[in-house]
């Protein structure tokens, strides 16, 4: 292609993509990555095509694909100027976070992770984490070393849990992974793989970090182990995580002959990712130390394959900043030649690393949008700084920026946020935010509908404004643990919402046809029953204060026999809020009734307890039909039913007491097998009017009592 320079292609470099555009023909690309998602930009301001997080939108105008694979010619409508010329700035398009692996793929198929490797390549994405199926050869290694099969399932989390085992916070809990699991997932992982690489992605796969089982103590009783502190609310049963000494012998054994099996099994593109320290202080802040740590990383990776790149998370650095101070920061990144690590800022439209580590201390890195955490649901942005930080990245002095990413722990939600962020990947500069959701807002519809643009420029100045504390950002008091001393406030004026939501109404008459309308009208009405919730909780908590029974018992009734069932109705008439659809897909990666039972479990326990005795307890929250009724509203029963009884007969009103009581309660929904829903019912439409009539004027007198 004569607009590649010297480093490379599109898929690996800073150049100019040229693409011609042929009626009936396809879009040429000298890599399909690139050129697959330089046709969602060339079209994007004509013929109005954009891609989604896979599975929402049906109706891509301007774009017809025929029936078969990502390869194949596209068929464009003649709105193009023959030769178009389009600038891709970053080498790397980065996707994925460590934890995404189980907050949402954990239970994912091949045909479903089919569509999500399409839609990176569709967005662009030419750099993505691959872990799948390292399990199985983890075993193999461990067994090579002698360890037996019983001390492998001691080490191994369940299947929810792999991201934080193989980061070294968790062992053990929600296990023992079954034999089958390792095996369905390596043949995965092939085709993960082959998927990956046909579209010229670069999938990096999994190194050695330095953690190892106990069983490597039995098995070499002489090596040089330390045991890390306890990790979020986990004991040691679970936690406190044997890490080798960089100096150990061991440490380059286990690291290289696990990565040599890996290769062997896989083939290799050269990156790995390794994290040693995930929100685990080390045990020296000693730069030598660190440095000691970070060569031995890299060493074993080097000795498996002498062209190995470590891509490492920068979230160390901004989760425990009072540890890693600039000389502590320097050595762990200085451990390592100056560019054989690529460092993920991966917080960087909150919290960027970068600024304050004159660009990593001279390693190459990639300034990442995390925006989500937990899979969490709740409609929420920093736009103007998704807008502005990627440019501010480059211009920096001295700046080792070599690409851009997104590295949400959960996906589909927000598509607004992900389709902005993608697509800064192909701007030199800042974009007209609010032309741009204009435009958004007629791509994600197929046609310009004046009420639900009206609608989504409200939602861009209200919940995708965050600029500074993203105040109770998705923690709702609808989706905690219920208490009188629950934060309410938010960044943004709820009445914006309110709007919004009557707008999308007002425009389901020409749009209501549409999958995609249909579930941002439950996504925003979900919304403005959250911000409902946390009114009915003020006034429950006023109520109590007041010792007012009446009130308290009105909005209580309201609360727990209106809201949250009318809101879980809503949830269950649209496929992507279903709890059962979650819990089907765990139960069918099972090939045995005991193992369906334990992934249910591992379901069940992430999005809610998250632990064995609620350790980081609603952290993976997720506004679900059949949850919202069977769990949230369960929980707020119990507690107004706690505030009327303390006001009937005098007594104080006890939190640890209550915390006691409901526990029972939220350990019993993890254990009770029943049985959800994993298909919609009921019309979106008519439920989510049956709601606006109900509530919309009193949200929107609460909404103009007070604004953010």
């Amino acid at each position: 292609n004569p607009g590649c320079e010297k480093d490379g292609c599109l898929a690996l470099a800073s150049v100019l993509l040229t693409v011609q555009l042929l009626w009936g023909g396809p879009g040429m690309g000298p890599e399909d990555s690139a050129a697959e998602r330089a046709l969602p930009h060339l079209t994007g301001s004509f013929s109005q095509l954009a891609a989604a997080f896979p599975g929402k939108r049906k109706r891509l105008p301007g774009l017809e694909r025929p029936p078969c694979r990502l390869r194949v010619a596209w068929i464009l409508t003649p709105k193009i100027d023959p030769m178009t010329s389009v600038l891709s700035a970053p080498r790397f398009r980065y996707y994925q976070n460590v934890c995404t692996q189980s907050y949402s793929y954990v239970w994912w198929d091949w045909p479903r992770w089919e569509r999500e490797i399409d839609w990176m390549a569709l967005n662009g994405i030419n750099l993505a984490l691959a872990f799948t199926g390292q399990e199985a050869v983890w075993q193999r290694v461990y067994l090579s070393l002698g360890l037996n099969q019983s001390e492998i399932d001691e080490y191994v989390t369940g299947p929810a849990f792999l991201a934080w085992n193989r980061m070294g916070n968790l062992h053990t809990w929600a296990g023992p992974l079954p034999l089958s699991w390792n095996l369905k997932q390596l043949y995965l992982q092939y085709r993960i793989l082959e998927r990956m690489r046909s579209l010229g992605m670069i999938p990096v796969l999994p190194a050695f970090a330095g953690h190892v089982p106990r069983g490597v103590l039995r098995a070499f009783p002489r090596i040089n182990v330390t045991r890390l502190g306890s990790w979020s609310n986990f004991d040691c049963a679970y936690s406190c995580a044997y890490l080798l000494d960089p100096g150990d012998p061991m440490f380059q054994v286990i690291g290289t002959l696990f990565l040599k099996e890996l290769i062997r099994e896989f083939g290799t593109d050269h990156i790995y990712s390794a994290d040693t320290f995930n929100e685990m202080s080390p045990l020296s802040s000693d730069p030598a130390y660190l440095s000691g740590v970070s060569a031995a990383v890299l060493r074993s990776m080097t000795a498996a394959d002498p062209d190995a790149l470590w891509l490492m998370q920068g979230w160390l650095f901004q989760n425990q900043p009072d540890f890693w101070q600039p000389a502590q920061v320097r050595a762990l990144l200085r451990g390592v030649p100056s560019g054989r690590m690529i460092v993920l800022d991966l917080f960087a439209e909150s919290k960027p690393v970068y600024q304050r580590t004159e660009s990593f201390y001279g390693q190459p890195f990639i300034w990442c949008m995390l925006h989500n955490f937990g899979g969490n649901h709740g409609l929420f942005g920093m736009m103007e700084s998704i807008n502005r930080g990627p440019f501010d990245a480059r211009r920096f002095p001295n700046s080792t920026l070599v690409g851009t990413g997104l590295a949400p722990e959960g996906i589909e939600q927000n598509d607004m946020v992900y389709e902005l962020m993608s697509e800064l990947g192909w701007h030199q500069e800042p974009l007209d935010l609010q032309q741009w959701v204009a435009n958004y807002a007629e791509r994600r519809y197929g046609t310009r509908n004046e009420e639900a643009a009206s609608a989504w420029q409200l939602l861009l100045r209200s919940v995708y404004n965050c600029s500074g504390p993203c105040v109770n950002h998705n923690h709702s008091p609808l989706v905690r643990r219920p208490s009188l001393r629950m934060a309410t406030e938010l960044w943004y004026n709820k009445s914006d919402v309110y709007e919004a939501w009557r707008l999308l109404l007002g425009a389901a008459a020409e749009l209501g046809a549409s999958p995609t309308f249909r579930y941002d009208l439950v996504d925003v009405t979900r919304q403005a029953v959250q911000q409902l919730v946390s009114e009915y909780y003020l006034e429950i908590k006023q109520a109590f204060e007041s010792r007012s029974l009446l009130e308290l018992l009105t909005a209580g009734g309201v609360l727990l026999y209106d809201l949250l069932p009318e809101l879980d109705s809503l949830l269950a008439s649209d496929p992507h809020f279903l709890l059962g659809r979650w819990l089907e897909q765990a139960r069918a990666t099972a090939t045995s009734d005991k193992e369906a039972e334990l992934y249910d479990l591992n379901a069940r326990n992430q999005v809610t307890l998250w632990g064995p005795n609620g350790n980081i307890l609603d952290y993976a929250n997720k506004q679900l039909g059949g949850l919202v009724l069977d769990y949230y509203r369960v929980r707020w029963s119990l507690f107004v039913s706690a505030l009327v009884e303390s006001l009937n007969t005098g007594t104080p009103f006890h939190q640890e007491q209550f915390n006691q009581a409901v526990f029972q309660l939220e350990r019993g929904f993890i254990y009770n097998g029943k049985r959800y829903p994993s298909q919609p019912a009921g019309n979106t439409l008519e439920i989510a009017r049956k709601i606006f009539l109900k509530y919309y004027p009193h949200a929107m007198r609460r909404g103009r009592a007070g604004a953010a």
